[in-house]
């Protein structure tokens, strides 16, 4: 298979870009009005459409008169035209200078093998064919994107740590607070005693009593 080379019609992917641009949107009918109804373009078929009759103040349809310049038209975006290979012979059919090769889907592995070894001998391109070498280096590219978009672990900040404190607690059940109340209410309360005087406070106290 041959290298991508330049697009030999630049001129003419420039003009139908350039042409492209003047052309209008061509949307669905009512996709506008409902969300369930995406953009891409369906051809009215009802009978009193308006836009399938082409009254005024309504969109314009797709028609002939918005085709693209006759040198661009069937142009590959790559500048090459397309032709769809089924056998390594249909190889030599192609004008590597201005035609493609596109490798039906219907091919086996075996048979895509031979056609890729052939269009490297008759450089020839073929538009979906990526090599090994380009598969590993987006590879490569996806896994670096991949590590640098992994978050890091939050540290734990003093709200989560009381929050998970709090959760930590068994919380009692009804029954078990009622039979605690019950308890406290039911136990005797205890007189506060009396510190005990020493020895020679209680002679003094004697002494005086006497007199």
């Amino acid at each position: 298979m041959a290298e991508r080379k330049v697009s030999p019609n630049q001129k003419a992917l420039k003009t139908r870009k350039r042409v492209k641009k003047n052309k209008p949107d061509f949307d669905r009918s009512e996709s506008w009005r409902y969300l369930r109804l995406k953009k891409s373009w369906r051809r009215p078929r009802g009978l009193d459409h308006k836009m399938r009759r082409k009254i005024k103040g309504w969109p314009p349809t797709v028609s002939t008169g918005y085709k693209g310049p006759k040198v661009a038209r069937g142009l590959h975006p790559s500048g090459y035209r397309e032709v769809l290979v089924h056998n390594p012979a249909e190889l030599s059919k192609i004008d590597p200078k201005f035609e493609a090769a596109r490798i039906a889907h219907t091919v086996g592995k075996k048979k895509r093998v031979q056609i890729v070894a052939e269009a490297k001998k008759l450089e020839v391109f073929i538009l979906n064919f990526t090599p090994i070498e380009e598969l590993v280096e987006t590879e490569e590219a996806e896994t670096e994107e991949a590590e640098a978009t992994e978050e890091k672990p939050e540290k734990p900040t003093a709200e989560k740590k009381k929050s998970a404190k709090k959760e930590e607690k068994p919380k009692r059940s009804i029954i078990s607070r009622k039979k605690d109340s019950e308890k406290e209410k039911k136990a005797p309360v205890k007189k506060a005693e009396k510190p005990k005087a020493t020895g020679k406070k209680v002679k003094a106290e004697k002494g005086a009593e006497k007199q």
